[in-house]
């Protein structure tokens, strides 16, 4: 039984649902942040990262500072690239014009390459766009949060590998790391950010990035200074570094107890293989998605092959928005998110499927989440074509 306050199961796209010894690690007494204690934690929560991230070069560099998931797009901005510099973004939904912004606010130029509302650019359009141009950097939204589009990072990466080998590739991988597959070094990335409070399943308030010792090798070579004062990696690189080999350090306060929460949730994580992980997202997700088409509805990302693994984005049925049916939702102890895509925003929902609510075998918040939504929609005056709801 959870030792939580008894509460509708959260399931969004993040934050999640947290197991009850990372909320436990939480409450940790208070210590010094350089004392030998906290700084051994630290160092040891690094070293998981790698295992997480699936990398073993001793050149990669994990970064854990304070911020959220958006505060690893100021990184990127601020140490892989410099002004006047070209940068190409896959577009998927919301957080490529977001990602596409952040670049603009350090006088980098995006370029963005769309695809239509649930779909994603195509090699051929990927590759037609590299030869193009110079770009020193590409990003890619591997899970999009607004709209559960799932980017396939391998066969880009191998892409930009042959096509344009100089260019840095970056993952924003916030809505992704821990559900997804995603292997740091077989798949030759550069970058990979996310953040404590989505599949990693720890409350929020941690930017975490890994980076390849090719992308330290390009910060080292910049001409101008990193553009930000906290994000700047002269600063935190060697904060990281010491940490990661258990001398105090420091720059700017890291909140131990948060630290503590992200040991403890990374501890469990490893403590399986990562495939089984990455299959149990898996499964759970076809159970849902299989759920929705019963119903007669519709995701945004209608190809199977672009639906991610950790959440789904579903189409109301027609005429019907979210506030006519989130409440009644709650009120059955289930919480999905509405529409973030501004185009679309008021016709669909988005249901968060990852973490301990998927790993966890003694919960059924996802079996209870189907249950409500068939529910919910017929008490809203919904029927499904095959009865269902």
């Amino acid at each position: 039984m959870s030792s939580q306050a008894p509460h509708p199961a959260l399931l969004i796209p993040g934050p999640i649902e947290f197991d009850d010894e990372v909320l436990q690690s939480m409450s940790h007494y208070s210590e010094s942040h350089v004392g030998a204690p906290f700084v051994n934690t630290f160092g040891e929560t690094l070293t998981m990262l790698r295992k997480l991230f699936i990398t073993e070069d001793p050149k990669s560099q994990p970064f854990v500072i304070s911020g959220s998931g958006t505060l690893g797009w100021d990184q990127v901005a601020a140490n892989l690239v410099e002004p006047g510099d070209d940068v190409l973004v896959l577009h998927t939904g919301y957080f490529a014009d977001s990602f596409a912004d952040c670049f603009e606010t350090y006088g980098i130029k995006p370029t963005q390459l769309k695809a239509p509302i649930g779909d994603r650019p195509q090699q051929d359009e990927v590759e037609k766009a590299l030869k193009e141009k110079n770009y020193k950097l590409i990003s890619i939204t591997h899970t999009d949060t607004s709209t559960g589009v799932l980017s396939e990072i391998k066969g880009l990466a191998a892409l930009v590998h042959r096509v344009s080998p100089d260019t840095l590739i970056v993952v924003d991988g916030v809505c992704s790391v821990g559900c997804e597959e995603l292997r740091f070094d077989d798949w030759k990335l550069d970058c990979v950010l996310t953040a404590s409070q989505k599949a990693i399943g720890c409350p929020a308030g941690l930017s975490i990035i890994m980076a390849s010792g090719r992308a330290i090798e390009r910060f080292h070579a910049r001409k101008t200074p990193p553009g930000s004062y906290f994000g700047s990696w002269k600063n935190w690189l060697p904060i990281m570094q010491n940490y990661e080999a258990k001398k105090p350090s420091y720059f700017a306060t890291p909140p131990p107890q948060l630290i503590h929460a992200l040991h403890t949730s990374l501890t469990q994580i490893l403590s399986r293989p990562l495939e089984e992980r990455f299959k149990t997202h898996r499964d759970a997700s076809q159970k849902v998605k299989k759920a929705v088409a019963e119903l007669g509805l519709k995701q945004l990302a209608s190809k199977p092959e672009n639906q991610a693994n950790g959440m789904t984005a579903i189409y109301l049925p027609e005429g019907m928005t979210p506030p006519a049916i989130l409440p009644t939702l709650m009120k059955k102890g289930v919480i999905f998110a509405g529409g973030l895509h501004k185009e679309i925003a008021a016709r669909y929902v988005r249901f968060g499927h990852m973490g301990v609510s998927v790993t966890d075998p003694e919960r059924d918040d996802i079996e209870r989440a189907i249950k409500a939504l068939g529910e919910g929609l017929r008490e809203v005056g919904y029927e499904a074509p095959n009865g269902k709801a």
